[in-house]
């Protein structure tokens, strides 16, 4: 077993994360510890600061006009849910691209038992998607169009600004996931027409596990999918409608909202092109690289212009899992195998069942882990 460590799994979540992260979260933990919303005491209302300082940043960072519109969820998954469950009823129609993540397609499949069928818009074998072949698929009954902004599995970038203004002309609801591009590309809520925006906190905006946020456009009505004490109109026993308290019930993640903050605030003193370029330069380096191993197989558009920094790739005559252990075990290289969450992007890039290794990664990535990695599989 090798004592090194060679972390390239940020698509899953990045790690390292930034120093100010774990030192707001302990400072929260340390020297507020109460509940946000419960009482009129210093305490509770020190809570409170956190979490509306973190909204307002949120609500900066990806140009959403009120913050109050932020609700705070414990992940992207959580935030596509709401988004879903709170939007759909039976006879409304969806459609869905050929690369989307579990953390879509299963409450799509849920919900269709129940009346709400839905449509996948295939793409081709890098994972790109035709947005006229998306506006042909549109019905007289198509409420909502729900798309992943980059596949987890691929990298690739899928045409968010041009859906988004399909939909808006058609008067239906766009629900992007960001879990793969928040923080790693420019995201514009008002720019791409942006209805509901899905994120994770733990991913590119460098927080920890356990966060995320459903931004909600002006205008837009979602039920709820949970109810409970919010700390405010206490005197009713009716949720309340206002935002963010309808979607927030319970005691909210204070530490983990105050590492969010300092995540994206580490961004914003970066700055978000340098990261991006950053990334890139990584993932040309991997494409290069492996594309001059015998044997290697690697999927999406092998062009860092077109994806993030995920790299998916198999070796030929071995089997994926049997190649990322190796990596693991012997060389201490942390990456992902197998369908990622994702079976029906690796049924469209042709890797179902087996699925892939992949690659991805981060911003503290170093250029000497890139070739350590290089050579291990060289060696395989």
């Amino acid at each position: 077993m090798s004592e090194r460590v060679c972390y390239l799994d940020n698509a899953a979540t990045t790690y390292p994360k930034p120093p100010g992260v774990s030192k707001a979260m302990l400072e929260t933990m340390k020297n507020i510890g109460a509940s946000p919303g419960r009482g009129g005491h210093r305490m509770s209302l020190m809570a409170g600061k956190v979490l509306f300082g973190t909204r307002e940043r949120i609500a900066g960072f990806f140009n959403v006009p009120d913050s109050r519109n932020v609700v705070f969820t414990k992940n992207a998954t959580e935030s596509i849910n709401i988004a879903l469950k709170g939007t759909l009823r039976p006879g409304d129609h969806v459609l869905a691209s050929g690369v989307e993540h579990n953390a879509v397609m299963r409450p799509l499949e849920k919900l269709s038992r129940g009346g709400v069928p839905y449509t996948i818009v295939p793409c081709g074998r890098q994972g790109f998607l035709s947005p006229d072949d998306l506006e042909k698929a549109i019905l007289p009954s198509t409420r909502l169009i729900v798309l992943t902004h980059a596949s987890n599995v691929t990298g690739t970038i899928l045409p968010v600004l041009e859906v988004g203004k399909i939909a808006r002309s058609r008067n239906i609801i766009f629900l992007v996931d960001a879990a793969q591009t928040a923080g790693a590309l420019r995201i514009d809520m008002e720019e791409m027409n942006i209805d509901l925006l899905a994120c994770t906190g733990h991913k590119g905006l460098m927080g920890p596990q356990g966060t995320g946020f459903l931004a909600i456009r002006e205008g837009i009505k979602l039920d709820t999918l949970v109810e409970g004490g919010t700390g405010s109109r206490s005197e009713s026993i009716e949720q309340p409608d206002l935002l963010p308290d309808k979607f927030e019930s319970g005691t909210q993640n204070t530490p983990g909202v105050s590492g969010l903050e300092a995540g994206i605030a580490f961004i914003e003193n970066e700055g978000l092109d340098k990261i991006r370029e950053r990334e890139k330069a990584l993932t040309r380096k991997l494409l290069e690289g492996l594309s001059g191993v015998k044997g290697v197989e690697i999927f999406g558009p092998l062009d860092p212009e077109k994806q993030t920094a995920v790299v998916s790739f198999r070796v030929s005559g071995k089997d994926p899992g049997e190649t990322a252990e190796i990596l693991d075990s012997k060389y201490g290289i942390i990456t992902r195998v197998g369908l990622h969450c994702c079976p029906l992007a690796h049924k469209t890039i042709g890797t179902y069942p087996e699925g892939t290794i992949r690659v991805s990664p981060g911003f503290f990535t170093t250029d000497s882990e890139i070739d350590y990695f290089l050579r291990s599989v060289g060696k395989i």
